[in-house]
């Protein structure tokens, strides 16, 4: 029953049923703003409980209240009624329609507050926030939706660049999705969704984070009109499912296929993914320069292509074009005594001892105990110490190696001791380098020196030692095995560095998808104008829901060229109009033409991207709109303020612990 200001649907005296929401005590009555005409903008809810009602019938005791409240707004006297009545308890929702399952919820409350009505059972602790339905399927596509907002306007070579600090201070400026979704440090439980997905876009293919966000989150935009007209979720997912199934087909249909054959074309081809890369980001300027490094760095590699082969080492100083590839591997000077000055800096075809040893005296244990009671005793024990330095010393010089290289401290004595037989020795070597080091030189990490033989030591044509910037490097040239290469980048600002640093990464991921996938497709907009085509043309041939859904999904793929253009500052409904139009017309490969301002063949252009790199960025978006859209319920615990408190003053669990455990081997104390 909906009520409406000015109208009384029940003649005097007259209660439908259905108003009558407890059998016992509890009715509905409307206050009044005037003499006898009742206003329904507001409603009260309130017991009856006259000495009349068991003499009358249930309808006229309501009206006799009614009447009371009427005449006590009239300030007239009615004693006989108004002394035994109990007056309204609860007052809801002005200016609100009628809603039955309203009252009916506030009649619930007042019951239970009287002791009516049993209380309900507990499942989960108090404090616990719980949310379902629809209402929180359009929170979570809105919060969603700021996320993103916040990358959007990161798209394209025009993109803008983003300047965050960490909770330590730390400024980053950068335009990769991945890394400002790292840096964001998202709480929702569904946003984050989006930053799971870009994570494996940047670890699967290593560029288009950017992209996946986007289309995601527009997903999901679309989506939110449906819902609010209660179509179902599980509709929506089967239909996403079958437009992404069609758009990856599309695409192995369209791509170009590059012949490996030819090893020229094949190096046209990657460079001209790695200059498409590079064009949006901080380096686009120096894209010519950084294309050709990064096809040189990756081609160096082995047949599986390892990203951990390639080295990456930050130099601040000089200009970006200063930036150098060496063919082998290059790390920074270590930690070194006295004596290294003596030590040669430059060899050619030497070998290369790798170990794991520590050569520098080491002092005794706190625990350690020694007794002597003569003089000659005490030499001994320090003659037996040196004489096991020393004695690994000499293994290693009578191995033939000139450059020792150690995971572990080597001391002044070994450092001095190795100078004096012309070797080159260098302690604290970080994991990485050494591990490039051994698959580019050969040889074996060692952990004693006792079965130091030829097949365990590594060969380099040239070593040397060279002053780069403010730092000195080691460099391991004509390695046989040299599978292996380093960047050596410089400029100017940290940030700058390390941004070179991720775009750099970005291109090689690029470069090394592009070997192993051959296929490629025109970037800048077109492959999605042309998928977006493609689907709705496709969903006029679906009748029901499926072809709503479907054309919603192919909007959905015209962020790209929209963001694309915005970014640019331009005019994005007269560009995308001509992108519609060319597509119709045939022309598969239009894309956004950013220098200018117009749409162009992007494959004739060499904007060129993988084909994986687009049917990656389709799966994910896609999946991560699938999860949002299933999700109908969040469960949330309130984060304990005891705990915090108690971690504050050393009560937490950890430390508890910590503080049982005695003795050897972290027993708890009995």
């Amino acid at each position: 029953v909906r009520l409406t200001r000015g109208t009384w649907p029940f003649p005097t005296g007259a209660v439908p049923p259905s108003l009558l929401l407890s059998p016992l005590t509890h009715y509905l009555c409307f206050s009044t703003l005037g003499k006898n005409q009742p206003s329904f903008s507001s409603f009260l809810f309130f017991s009856a409980n006259t000495s009349e009602r068991a003499k009358q019938p249930q309808s006229k005791g309501v009206w006799q209240c009614f009447q009371c409240m009427i005449a006590r707004k009239r300030r007239q006297k009615q004693p006989n009624l108004q002394r035994n009545c109990t007056w309204p308890i609860l007052v809801a929702h002005p200016n609100k329609p009628f809603s039955l399952s309203l009252c009916a919820q506030l009649t619930s409350q007042a019951m239970a507050q009287r002791g009516m009505m049993r209380p309900g059972i507990i499942l989960l602790r108090d404090g616990t926030d719980t949310s379902q339905g629809k209402a929180q399927l359009i929170s979570n596509i809105n919060a969603c939706q700021v996320v993103m907002d916040a990358v959007r306007t990161t798209l394209g070579p025009r993109g803008m660049d983003k300047l965050m600090v960490d909770q330590y201070g730390k400024a980053t400026i950068s335009n990769d999705g991945a890394t400002i979704m790292n840096l964001l440090d998202v709480v929702h439980p569904a946003a984050r969704t989006l930053v799971d997905i870009a994570k494996s876009q940047d670890a699967e293919v290593g560029d288009g984070t950017t992209s996946v966000v986007l289309l995601a989150g527009e997903m999901l935009r679309e989506c939110k009109p449906f819902i609010e007209d209660n179509v179902h979720p599980q509709v929506l997912i089967r239909a996403f499912r079958t437009a992404v199934s069609l758009a990856i087909q599309k695409i192995k249909e369209i791509s170009v296929k590059i012949k490996k054959d030819d090893p020229e074309e094949l190096r046209q081809l990657l460079l001209k993914c790695a200059s498409t890369s590079l064009n949006s980001k901080l380096v686009k300027y120096q894209k010519d320069f950084f294309s050709k490094l990064v096809v040189d760095a990756v081609l160096m590699l082995d047949s599986h292509l390892p990203l951990s082969m390639i080295g990456m080492k930050k130099v601040q100083g000089g200009a970006l074009e200063d930036t150098i590839l060496v063919p082998g591997v290059a790390f920074k000077k270590t930690f070194s005594y006295a004596g290294f000055e003596m030590q040669p800096k430059q060899y050619k075809d030497v070998k290369v001892a790798l170990l794991n040893v520590e050569l520098e005296l080491k002092r005794e244990k706190e625990n350690a105990e020694v007794r002597v009671t003569t003089a000659e005793e005490y030499q001994a024990v320090v003659d037996a110490e040196w004489d096991i330095l020393y004695e690994k010393l000499v293994k290693i010089q009578e191995s033939g190696a000139k450059v020792v290289l150690s995971k572990l401290p080597i001391g002044d004595v070994a450092t001095q001791w190795f100078a004096d037989r012309d070797m080159f020795c260098a302690g604290r070597v970080p994991e990485d380098d050494m591990q490039r080091t051994m698959r580019a030189c050969g040889g074996a990490v060692q952990t004693s020196v006792n079965d130091m033989k030829e097949d365990t030591l590594g060969f380099c044509e040239v070593f040397y030692e060279k002053q780069v910037g403010a730092e000195r490097f080691n460099f391991f040239t004509g390695c046989p095995k040299a599978k292996s290469c380093t960047i050596i980048m410089r400029g100017g600002a940290e940030q700058f560095i390390d941004e070179t640093q991720r775009s750099l990464h970005d291109a090689i991921m690029i470069v090394r998808r592009a070997i192993k996938n051959d296929a490629v497709v025109a970037g800048g907009g077109a492959i999605e104008m042309e998928l977006s085509k493609y689907l709705r043309e496709h969903a006029k041939t679906i009748a029901g829901k499926q072809q709503l859904l479907i054309a919603a999904y192919a909007k959905a793929l015209e962020v790209i060229p929209r963001q694309l253009v915005d970014n640019a500052g331009f005019d994005s409904v007269n560009i995308l109009n001509k992108l519609r139009q060319k597509h119709a017309q045939g022309g598969m490969w239009y894309g956004v033409d950013v220098l200018t301002e117009d749409i162009a063949d992007n494959f004739e252009n060499t904007v060129w991207e993988p084909a994986l790199v687009r049917i990656n960025a389709l799966t994910a978006a896609t999946e991560a709109a699938c999860l949002v859209l299933s999700i109908d319920e969040t469960v949330k615990n309130k984060p304990s303020q005891v705990a915090g408190q108690n971690a504050q003053r050393g009560g937490h669990p950890g430390l508890q612990m910590a503080s049982q455990m005695r003795g050897r081997g972290g027993m708890p104390r009995r």
